[in-house]
Protein backbone atom coordinates (compact mmCIF):
# COMPACT_ATOMS: atom_id res chain seq x y z
CA UNK A 1 0.00 0.00 0.00
CA UNK A 2 1.25 3.37 -1.39
CA UNK A 3 1.21 6.06 2.06
CA UNK A 4 2.28 9.34 1.98
CA UNK A 5 4.48 10.23 4.95
CA UNK A 6 4.72 14.11 4.22
CA UNK A 7 3.31 16.75 1.77
CA UNK A 8 4.36 20.57 1.54
CA UNK A 9 2.87 23.13 -0.99
CA UNK A 10 5.84 24.29 -3.18
CA UNK A 11 5.76 27.58 -5.44
CA UNK A 12 4.29 27.52 -8.79
CA UNK A 13 1.32 25.18 -7.65
CA UNK A 14 3.81 22.39 -7.30
CA UNK A 15 4.30 19.95 -4.27
CA UNK A 16 6.51 17.90 -2.47
CA UNK A 17 5.60 14.09 -1.34
CA UNK A 18 7.77 11.57 0.21
CA UNK A 19 6.18 8.30 -0.12
CA UNK A 20 6.58 4.65 0.97
CA UNK A 21 5.30 1.20 0.15
CA UNK A 22 3.76 -0.62 2.82
CA UNK A 23 4.10 -4.74 2.21
CA UNK A 24 2.03 -6.28 5.05
CA UNK A 25 1.49 -10.07 5.49
CA UNK A 26 -1.96 -11.64 4.61
CA UNK A 27 -2.86 -12.20 7.39
CA UNK A 28 -1.44 -9.67 10.79
CA UNK A 29 -1.50 -11.06 13.98
CA UNK A 30 -0.40 -7.79 15.88
CA UNK A 31 3.11 -8.76 16.70
CA UNK A 32 4.66 -8.38 13.38
CA UNK A 33 8.41 -6.87 13.23
CA UNK A 34 9.24 -4.38 10.79
CA UNK A 35 11.85 -3.74 8.66
CA UNK A 36 12.66 -0.43 6.56
CA UNK A 37 14.68 0.03 3.93
CA UNK A 38 15.44 4.08 3.07
CA UNK A 39 17.22 5.25 -0.43
CA UNK A 40 17.37 8.34 -2.48
CA UNK A 41 18.74 10.44 0.70
CA UNK A 42 21.34 11.66 -2.25
CA UNK A 43 19.25 12.46 -5.40
CA UNK A 44 22.20 11.07 -7.70
CA UNK A 45 22.46 8.02 -6.21
CA UNK A 46 20.13 5.54 -8.65
CA UNK A 47 21.07 2.45 -7.41
CA UNK A 48 19.18 2.14 -4.32
CA UNK A 49 16.10 3.26 -6.74
CA UNK A 50 16.72 -0.62 -8.71
CA UNK A 51 17.07 -2.22 -5.11
CA UNK A 52 13.92 -0.83 -3.47
CA UNK A 53 11.88 -1.58 -7.01
CA UNK A 54 13.32 -4.87 -6.78
CA UNK A 55 12.46 -6.11 -3.11
CA UNK A 56 8.71 -5.02 -3.64
CA UNK A 57 8.57 -6.74 -6.80
CA UNK A 58 9.72 -9.82 -5.61
CA UNK A 59 8.01 -10.31 -2.35
CA UNK A 60 4.72 -9.32 -4.42
CA UNK A 61 5.52 -12.43 -6.44
CA UNK A 62 5.47 -14.69 -3.33
CA UNK A 63 3.61 -12.83 -1.19
CA UNK A 64 2.03 -15.69 1.02
CA UNK A 65 5.94 -15.63 2.05
CA UNK A 66 6.19 -12.41 4.01
CA UNK A 67 5.15 -12.83 7.83
CA UNK A 68 6.65 -9.14 8.27
CA UNK A 69 5.76 -5.62 7.94
CA UNK A 70 8.21 -4.52 5.03
CA UNK A 71 8.22 -0.47 4.95
CA UNK A 72 10.55 1.07 1.50
CA UNK A 73 10.98 4.39 1.29
CA UNK A 74 12.74 4.91 -2.11
CA UNK A 75 12.82 8.58 -2.64
CA UNK A 76 13.29 10.38 0.20
CA UNK A 77 15.03 13.88 -1.41
CA UNK A 78 12.29 13.50 -3.78
CA UNK A 79 13.58 16.86 -5.39
CA UNK A 80 17.10 16.16 -5.95
CA UNK A 81 16.20 13.03 -7.58
CA UNK A 82 14.55 15.31 -10.18
CA UNK A 83 17.29 17.68 -10.29
CA UNK A 84 19.68 14.65 -10.01
CA UNK A 85 21.59 16.16 -7.24
CA UNK A 86 23.47 15.53 -4.22
CA UNK A 87 21.58 18.31 -2.20
CA UNK A 88 18.14 19.79 -1.52
CA UNK A 89 17.53 22.05 -4.62
CA UNK A 90 16.45 25.65 -3.01
CA UNK A 91 18.51 25.17 -0.51
CA UNK A 92 21.76 23.79 -1.61
CA UNK A 93 22.34 21.49 1.72
CA UNK A 94 22.75 18.02 2.24
CA UNK A 95 19.70 16.36 3.19
CA UNK A 96 21.92 13.86 4.94
CA UNK A 97 23.58 16.82 8.20
CA UNK A 98 19.47 17.97 9.20
CA UNK A 99 18.06 14.65 11.11
CA UNK A 100 16.57 14.62 12.94
CA UNK A 101 14.92 18.09 11.69
CA UNK A 102 11.98 19.63 13.26
CA UNK A 103 8.36 20.29 12.56
CA UNK A 104 8.56 23.98 13.26
CA UNK A 105 11.90 23.91 10.98
CA UNK A 106 11.45 24.95 7.02
CA UNK A 107 11.35 22.35 4.43
CA UNK A 108 14.64 20.02 4.91
CA UNK A 109 13.61 19.74 8.85
CA UNK A 110 10.15 19.55 8.79
CA UNK A 111 10.44 16.76 6.07
CA UNK A 112 13.62 15.06 8.15
CA UNK A 113 11.08 15.10 11.16
CA UNK A 114 8.30 13.88 9.27
CA UNK A 115 10.37 10.87 8.32
CA UNK A 116 11.96 10.13 11.69
CA UNK A 117 8.50 9.89 13.33
CA UNK A 118 7.74 7.68 10.86
CA UNK A 119 10.22 4.92 10.91
CA UNK A 120 10.15 5.14 14.90
CA UNK A 121 9.55 1.97 16.37
CA UNK A 122 10.85 -0.23 13.52
CA UNK A 123 13.11 -3.22 14.34
CA UNK A 124 15.97 -2.61 12.24
CA UNK A 125 16.53 -0.09 9.31
CA UNK A 126 18.76 -0.02 6.17
CA UNK A 127 19.82 3.03 4.49
CA UNK A 128 21.02 2.09 1.12
CA UNK A 129 23.65 4.67 -1.17
CA UNK A 130 25.55 4.47 -4.22
CA UNK A 131 28.72 6.47 -3.36
CA UNK A 132 29.17 9.83 -5.46
CA UNK A 133 29.85 10.65 -8.94
CA UNK A 134 33.99 10.28 -8.23
CA UNK A 135 34.35 7.19 -6.45
CA UNK A 136 33.67 3.41 -7.12
CA UNK A 137 32.88 1.41 -3.68
CA UNK A 138 32.72 -2.15 -3.24
CA UNK A 139 29.62 -3.32 -1.62
CA UNK A 140 29.86 -2.43 2.26
CA UNK A 141 28.46 -1.97 5.14
CA UNK A 142 29.60 1.48 7.59
CA UNK A 143 28.75 0.80 11.18
CA UNK A 144 29.94 2.89 14.17
CA UNK A 145 32.17 1.45 16.13
CA UNK A 146 29.36 0.99 19.32
CA UNK A 147 27.28 -0.89 17.39
CA UNK A 148 25.70 -3.34 19.03
CA UNK A 149 26.74 -7.27 18.72
CA UNK A 150 23.18 -8.05 17.55
CA UNK A 151 23.29 -5.62 14.89
CA UNK A 152 26.76 -6.20 13.78
CA UNK A 153 25.57 -10.08 13.69
CA UNK A 154 22.72 -9.29 11.69
CA UNK A 155 25.47 -7.13 9.44
CA UNK A 156 26.73 -10.46 8.51
CA UNK A 157 23.67 -11.83 6.54
CA UNK A 158 23.62 -9.00 4.60
CA UNK A 159 26.20 -10.92 1.55
CA UNK A 160 28.45 -7.83 1.59
CA UNK A 161 32.40 -7.81 0.96
CA UNK A 162 32.89 -5.56 3.74
CA UNK A 163 31.56 -4.33 7.36
CA UNK A 164 33.84 -1.22 8.07
CA UNK A 165 33.45 0.14 11.37
CA UNK A 166 34.28 3.63 12.00
CA UNK A 167 35.37 5.05 15.21
CA UNK A 168 32.34 7.15 17.07
CA UNK A 169 33.75 10.47 16.73
CA UNK A 170 33.90 10.31 13.04
CA UNK A 171 29.89 10.18 12.57
CA UNK A 172 28.06 12.77 11.31
CA UNK A 173 25.60 13.62 14.19
CA UNK A 174 22.92 14.83 11.46
CA UNK A 175 23.04 11.56 9.91
CA UNK A 176 19.40 9.68 9.20
CA UNK A 177 21.42 6.63 10.45
CA UNK A 178 22.74 8.59 13.57
CA UNK A 179 19.77 9.61 14.63
CA UNK A 180 17.85 6.02 13.58
CA UNK A 181 20.33 4.61 15.96
CA UNK A 182 20.08 7.54 18.56
CA UNK A 183 16.04 6.43 19.17
CA UNK A 184 16.26 2.88 19.17
CA UNK A 185 16.05 1.75 15.70
CA UNK A 186 19.40 -0.34 14.89
CA UNK A 187 20.62 1.08 11.57
CA UNK A 188 23.27 0.40 9.01
CA UNK A 189 24.03 2.60 5.97
CA UNK A 190 24.99 -0.22 2.66
CA UNK A 191 27.39 1.72 -0.37
CA UNK A 192 28.16 0.10 -3.46
CA UNK A 193 28.67 1.22 -7.13
CA UNK A 194 28.99 4.57 -8.02
CA UNK A 195 26.26 7.27 -8.43
CA UNK A 196 24.28 7.96 -11.73
CA UNK A 197 24.87 4.28 -12.48
CA UNK A 198 23.06 1.25 -11.47
CA UNK A 199 25.62 -1.11 -11.17
CA UNK A 200 23.49 -4.57 -11.23
CA UNK A 201 25.61 -7.11 -9.95
CA UNK A 202 26.17 -5.13 -7.16
CA UNK A 203 22.63 -4.42 -6.72
CA UNK A 204 21.78 -7.84 -6.88
CA UNK A 205 24.02 -8.41 -4.23
CA UNK A 206 22.29 -6.15 -1.99
CA UNK A 207 19.21 -7.60 -2.84
CA UNK A 208 19.89 -10.89 -2.33
CA UNK A 209 21.67 -9.89 1.28
CA UNK A 210 18.26 -8.08 2.67
CA UNK A 211 16.02 -11.10 1.74
CA UNK A 212 19.02 -12.84 4.00
CA UNK A 213 18.46 -10.55 6.34
CA UNK A 214 14.70 -10.71 6.34
CA UNK A 215 14.51 -14.18 6.98
CA UNK A 216 17.05 -13.84 9.76
CA UNK A 217 14.62 -11.69 11.30
CA UNK A 218 11.58 -13.98 10.76
CA UNK A 219 10.19 -11.83 8.17
CA UNK A 220 10.70 -13.82 5.10
CA UNK A 221 10.44 -17.61 5.00
CA UNK A 222 11.03 -18.21 1.09
CA UNK A 223 14.60 -19.23 -0.44
CA UNK A 224 17.37 -17.27 0.46
CA UNK A 225 20.93 -17.28 -0.76
CA UNK A 226 24.38 -18.66 1.65
CA UNK A 227 25.29 -14.69 2.19
CA UNK A 228 29.05 -14.33 1.92
CA UNK A 229 31.14 -13.61 4.62
CA UNK A 230 32.02 -9.95 4.93
CA UNK A 231 35.58 -9.00 6.18
CA UNK A 232 35.35 -6.86 9.71
CA UNK A 233 37.47 -3.99 9.29
CA UNK A 234 38.55 -0.71 11.64
CA UNK A 235 39.69 2.55 10.30
CA UNK A 236 43.30 1.62 11.12
CA UNK A 237 43.07 -1.24 8.49
CA UNK A 238 42.06 1.19 5.67
CA UNK A 239 45.21 3.01 3.76
CA UNK A 240 44.01 5.81 1.65
CA UNK A 241 45.91 7.22 -1.53
CA UNK A 242 45.46 10.63 -2.43
CA UNK A 243 47.76 12.41 -5.42
CA UNK A 244 50.09 14.95 -5.44
CA UNK A 245 49.52 15.93 -8.71
CA UNK A 246 47.13 17.64 -10.67
CA UNK A 247 46.17 15.65 -14.13
CA UNK A 248 43.96 13.05 -15.48
CA UNK A 249 44.24 9.90 -12.85
CA UNK A 250 44.63 6.97 -15.58
CA UNK A 251 44.10 3.30 -13.82
CA UNK A 252 43.99 -0.71 -15.63
CA UNK A 253 42.81 -1.71 -11.85
CA UNK A 254 39.72 -2.74 -10.08
CA UNK A 255 38.03 -3.05 -7.77
CA UNK A 256 38.94 -6.41 -5.50
CA UNK A 257 42.04 -6.48 -7.03
CA UNK A 258 45.09 -7.84 -4.73
CA UNK A 259 48.07 -5.50 -4.32
CA UNK A 260 51.45 -5.63 -3.34
CA UNK A 261 54.13 -3.20 -1.93
CA UNK A 262 55.34 -1.10 -4.45
CA UNK A 263 52.54 -2.01 -7.11
CA UNK A 264 51.69 0.94 -9.59
CA UNK A 265 47.83 1.54 -9.03
CA UNK A 266 47.76 4.41 -11.41
CA UNK A 267 49.03 7.47 -13.12
CA UNK A 268 48.01 11.55 -13.13
CA UNK A 269 48.88 12.47 -16.80
CA UNK A 270 49.28 15.90 -17.83
CA UNK A 271 47.29 16.00 -21.08
CA UNK A 272 49.25 19.61 -22.70
CA UNK A 273 52.71 17.82 -21.80
CA UNK A 274 52.11 14.04 -22.97
CA UNK A 275 53.95 13.02 -19.55
CA UNK A 276 53.34 11.38 -16.45
CA UNK A 277 53.20 13.67 -13.75
CA UNK A 278 53.10 11.13 -10.58
CA UNK A 279 52.81 7.23 -10.15
CA UNK A 280 50.19 6.17 -7.55
CA UNK A 281 52.37 3.37 -5.61
CA UNK A 282 50.58 0.87 -3.22
CA UNK A 283 52.62 1.51 0.05
CA UNK A 284 51.09 -1.80 1.35
CA UNK A 285 50.09 -5.40 0.10
CA UNK A 286 46.43 -5.14 0.26
CA UNK A 287 43.15 -5.23 -1.42
CA UNK A 288 41.63 -2.26 -3.78
CA UNK A 289 38.12 -1.76 -2.14
CA UNK A 290 37.28 2.08 -3.53
CA UNK A 291 38.98 3.01 -6.88
CA UNK A 292 38.51 6.96 -8.47
CA UNK A 293 35.90 6.86 -10.92
CA UNK A 294 35.79 10.36 -12.37
CA UNK A 295 39.08 10.68 -13.69
CA UNK A 296 39.82 14.60 -13.45
CA UNK A 297 42.21 14.98 -10.33
CA UNK A 298 43.52 17.96 -8.19
CA UNK A 299 46.35 17.80 -5.70
CA UNK A 300 45.15 15.80 -2.78
CA UNK A 301 42.36 14.09 -4.46
CA UNK A 302 41.79 10.35 -3.34
CA UNK A 303 42.15 8.10 -5.52
CA UNK A 304 42.09 4.87 -4.27
CA UNK A 305 41.65 3.35 -0.58
CA UNK A 306 43.45 -0.38 0.67
CA UNK A 307 42.31 -2.77 2.78
CA UNK A 308 45.53 -4.31 4.68
CA UNK A 309 48.13 -4.29 7.06
CA UNK A 310 49.33 -0.88 7.37
CA UNK A 311 52.02 -2.19 9.42
CA UNK A 312 54.05 -2.56 6.33
CA UNK A 313 53.75 1.00 6.05
CA UNK A 314 56.37 1.41 8.47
Amino acid sequence: MIETIVSVQLPIKEELTIKKNRLTPNEMHGNEKRFCIVSGLYGDELGGQYICGEVIRRIKEHYDQLKGIVDVYPTINSLGLDARSREIPMFDLDYNTVFPGSFDGDLPEYTAASLIEDIRGADFCIDVHSSNVFLKELPQIRVNEDVSEDTLELCKCLNMDLIWIHPSTTVDEGSLAYTLNHIGVPTIVTESGTAFRIKYNYCEQVIAGIFCLMKKLGIWTGEVIEPRKAVVVRDDQITYLNCESSGLFVTHCHLYQKVKKGDVIGIITKPIFGSVEENIIAPIDGIIITLREHPGVSEGTLVARLFGNREEEK
